[in-house]
């Protein structure tokens, strides 16, 4: 089966409808005000409505309480909810039984050793993300257009599928899908012109370059 790509962070009918002509499974957007992705809930109504099952919508929140939730859920009506805070295994399985919906967990990565929080997810969360390990000084914890060592994934054999984000571009996705033979991908600040503003051609051209590049597939 084909990799699962994911084009995170749209703000804009121009870039969601480019995502999804280009043949993105996944489309993500953003609830967290320090992000220059973020949305209000009647931009992501909208939004959300445009996407008539073209594609599965993806909320990303980090660290939402249940009222949080409850608004970002009314609005966007997402088919995933991708958790990308400090969200403990307790949180998640709650968040799974309150709200009836899948969870995409995201799992920082700098070191072999982050490694370790994969046994505290892979039970309770319905798919893994990785994601590279933002600096202390950050003020988001993810779409800074870091990469980390893709050989830490090297050999992965997850209960669970994952997907990999972290400083990916149309210029480099084709070596990490190499490297980890991922079965999905998700990009956001690698396929922009400025931050929270998205790049068309980039969008089509990571992609392209995603499609066009064998991976060992078996499941998304």
């Amino acid at each position: 089966m084909s990799i699962l790509i994911k084009i995170c962070g749209l703000t804009t009918p121009d870039a969601l409808d480019a995502a999804i002509e280009a043949g993105a499974d996944m489309v993500g957007f953003v609830f967290f005000p320090p992000s220059p992705r973020n949305l209000g809930h009647a931009a992501a109504a909208e939004l959300g409505h445009r996407v008539r099952g073209r594609a599965r919508k993806v909320a990303l929140t980090v660290d939402a309480d249940d009222v949080q939730l409850t608004g970002i859920i009314e609005a966007l009506r997402p088919d995933l909810l991708q958790l990308h805070g400090a969200e403990s295994p307790a949180r998640v399985r709650a968040i799974k039984a309150r709200f009836g919906l899948p969870v995409m967990k995201a799992i920082a990565v700098e070191v072999g050793a982050d490694l370790v929080a994969v046994e505290r997810y892979d039970t309770v969360a319905d798919r893994l993300l990785f994601d590279a390990r933002a600096p202390r000084e950050a003020t988001r914890p993810g779409g800074l257009g870091k990469p980390f060592d893709w050989h830490l994934l090297e050999q992965l054999d997850l209960p669970v599928p994952y997907m990999l984000s972290g400083g990916l571009d149309p210029d480099n996705v084709a070596e990490a899908l190499r490297i980890t033979g991922a079965p999905g991908v998700d990009v956001s600040s690698g396929v922009e012109r400025a931050a929270g503003e998205k790049d068309l051609g980039k969008i089509r051209d990571f992609i392209r370059a995603a499609r066009r590049t064998p991976t060992p597939v078996t499941t998304l």
